[in-house]
């Protein structure tokens, strides 16, 4: 059966999160993703790892997570034979991925203009840090670096904390959505009218753009959030918004009318606060006297009580207990496949459902030029020239 995106080509240049992230978004959805990684080391992301562990004692689960359902073509890009191999790709593929630091792609003969003489139809994303230029385009881009720079860890934490980070790379992952949606558009545009072009997507400005609400508030206001001392989930929310303890465990209780709110947990003084002023500037004494009534009884019975009257309100679980949750289990979410040196491997599962072009993971994340041969018998390479590109480096 076909996919959604069968028959689209992908160069993919991309290393660490963001970019093999997005690329491997299209390869879900059906495309042709050929990954070309420096010959011997690969993607620098393969020597990353968390929690000092290796799934099947050899592969990093960090790249593990972002290269499946693609082929892997290791070479030596400085070579001329390299260089030839990539042109010939070029004139193939529908869409070229990059997130090398600006004017990387220039100097290896691979940038816009370069490909673009090959194939005029070329859709060709450059994603970097902070842009192509510009007084920031030489800095490191790396996530927590953008998280801090952008505002974000500012929002996120309790009053008298540092800034907080959100404890995972939030900034890549975003990013990697904003190629996708940027190369789909790019995709269709093609379609209607034949010319391809070229996307710039940065760091920095997806995750502006991803606190687009926080941003209609200070812009226009002047003012700033204050983070609670109670730890509010969000700076700008009201009480009752947050986590609190349980006898057992803990409770995520969101937004909800403080009536109801003060009728579950048997504490009619809570209508006194029931203003909106007043649950926003009294939102830590509230909250400390909330805490006061939910830690005499278990989550599961304030989950019982108060979802009886259709509050929002829900159960805190780590990531173990998330993938035995009924709901993950009921929706798949999560997932496995086998790797030739790592053995069965868990993951999460695709996540759109598409009723006629369902995604499917096809293939493992590759072995650094797993596909060489592959590919190059491909590109009408023979079994011997392609014996004399091993012998002389450059596959």
């Amino acid at each position: 059966m076909d996919k959604a995106l069968t028959g689209v080509k992908v160069l993919d240049f991309t290393h660490l999160l963001q970019g093999p992230f997005a690329t491997q978004m299209l390869g879900d959805l059906g495309a042709d993703i050929i990954k070309v990684e420096r010959k011997g080391s690969g993607d620098s992301y393969r020597a990353w790892s968390f929690l000092k562990y290796w799934v099947g004692g050899s592969e990093s689960p960090c790249y593990l997570a972002f290269n499946r359902n693609k082929r892997s073509l290791a070479l030596n890009l400085k070579t001329q034979e390299a260089k030839e191999i990539i042109y010939k790709l070029a004139e193939q593929c529908d869409i070229v991925v990059e997130n090398f630091r600006p004017g990387v792609m220039e100097k290896l003969g691979f940038g816009y203009e370069d490909l673009r003489k090959i194939n005029p139809r070329i859709i060709y994303c450059s994603s970097t840090g902070y842009g192509q230029d510009g007084p920031y385009a030489e800095r490191p881009g790396q996530d927590l670096m953008i998280q801090s720079l952008s505002g974000l860890t500012t929002l996120t934490g309790r009053k008298d904390a540092p800034p907080t980070p959100l404890g995972t790379g939030i900034a890549d992952q975003l990013g990697a959505y904003n190629i996708v949606y940027g190369l789909l558009s790019a995709l269709y545009y093609r379609e209607k009218s034949g010319k391809g072009q070229k996307l710039e997507i940065n760091l920095y400005q997806c995750l502006l753009t991803h606190q687009l609400q926080e941003f209609a508030v200070t812009l226009n206001s002047g003012k700033l959030f204050e983070r609670p001392e109670s730890g509010i989930a969000h700076p700008g929310q009201s009480a009752p918004f947050g986590i609190y303890q349980t006898s057992d465990g803990y409770l995520c209780i969101s937004v909800n009318p403080i009536p109801i709110l003060a009728e579950v947990l048997g504490d009619e003084g809570l209508n006194d606060f029931n203003d909106p002023q007043t649950l926003y500037d009294k939102r830590d004494e509230l909250f400390y006297r909330i805490q006061a009534s939910v830690i005499k009884q278990t989550t599961g019975y304030w989950m019982e009580k108060m979802l009886e009257r259709d509050m929002w309100v829900s159960e805190v679980k780590n990531h173990l207990e998330v993938e035995e949750d009924p709901q993950a289990v009921h929706l798949e979410a999560f997932t496995s496949y086998e790797h030739p040196t790592a053995g069965p491997v868990r993951t999460v599962n695709i996540p759109v459902k598409f009723s006629e072009t369902p995604g499917t993971i096809v293939r493992h994340p590759p072995l650094i030029g797993e596909h060489n041969r592959e590919i190059l018998r491909e590109l009408g390479y023979t079994t011997d020239k392609i014996g004399h590109l091993g012998d002389k480096g450059v596959i």
